[in-house]
């Protein structure tokens, strides 16, 4: 099935106003990308908390819709919305789903993450080794293919717990890449949370490739039952989120759980550590890569 792709590059101030319109015109997703990066290769992707300005100063919008949408009248919504926008500074092109696949097929190897978790993209057939714990993804829409620092902090530090039997939450599960890799690693069960339909849809899609539907569970933020509560906790997020969820986050973990949070510029982990401190979570630690850092420790067991 074809689709349509709408690209525009504009100032992070304006792109709130340009995300509204884009979703009132029916838009499936909405990419963010750092302009200022080298290549596209080389952009990092979010996805700003609801609310949140993005974090660059400028940023490429990319949007998803049905082939068929109007393309005048969205550059016209666009326009509408952001009066001093160049008009050719929006461009429209047709991409096929196997432009999708061939991206994913292209650009990524297998990869390990720690001793023994490999993710691989769906479409190359696993090594058979019995050492190996593999992972077969394919991100669809959403955000986590492993390949981005705070996504590979979270594989290892998951890889490096001992997982069986356990109950493992992933807030903001994106491509469900966490949750289906602790469920690989002999978590017994796994809760996924994401306000993204999108990522819900692509978490099911990837834990039915894997044969572990039956164990994960998927939920939009508010639809979680009060009383759940996990006995690991990992959020990729971003550090707003991180900030405001943390007394959530405490709550949803039984004493002595360990959790890992990441997402994190650096320079926004010295509040963040005080802050998961003070919500209850013992001797936070911090890990950095490539300008991003996971913070982890364990929720105090009084």
């Amino acid at each position: 099935m074809p689709w349509l792709e709408l690209q525009l590059t504009l100032g992070a101030a304006t792109a709130p106003r340009a995300e509204a319109a884009l979703e009132t015109s029916g838009a499936l997703s909405i990419t963010l990308m750092d302009a200022d990066a080298g290549t596209p290769d080389e952009a990092a992707i979010l996805e700003p908390g609801v609310g949140e300005a993005p974090l660059w100063r400028s940023l490429t919008l990319l949007a998803l819709f049905e082939a068929d949408a109007d393309r005048p009248g969205l550059t016209q919504l666009l326009l509408d919305a952001l009066p001093h926008l160049a008009p050719d500074r929006i461009a429209f092109r047709e991409v096929g789903d196997q432009d999708w696949e061939r991206a994913w097929m292209d650009r990524y190897e297998p990869m390990r993450f720690g001793n023994r978790l490999w993710i691989y993209p769906w479409n190359i057939e696993p090594v058979r080794d019995a050492t190996r714990v593999v992972v077969r993804l394919d991100p669809g829409l959403a955000f986590g293919t492993g390949t981005h620092p705070t996504t590979a902090m979270c594989l290892e530090w998951l890889e490096g717990l001992d997982l069986a039997g356990k109950t493992v939450f992933d807030y903001g599960c994106g491509s469900g890449v966490l949750a289906i890799a602790a469920l690989a690693l002999g978590a017994r069960r796994a809760v996924g949370i994401d306000n993204d339909p999108q990522a819900l849809v692509a978490s099911r899609d990837n834990a039915g490739r894997n044969d572990v539907a039956d164990r994960l569970q998927l939920f939009a933020p508010d639809a979680l039952a009060d009383g759940e509560r996990g006995d690991v906790l990992v959020a990729n997020i971003l550090a707003g989120p991180l900030d405001e969820l943390a007394p959530r986050f405490a709550q949803r973990v039984r004493p002595g759980a360990p959790f890992a949070i990441s997402g994190i510029l650096a320079g926004q982990e010295p509040d963040l550590v005080a802050r998961y401190h003070a919500c209850g979570f013992t001797s936070p630690r911090v890990a950095r890569r490539e300008g991003w850092v996971r913070i982890d420790g364990r929720r105090d067991t009084a």
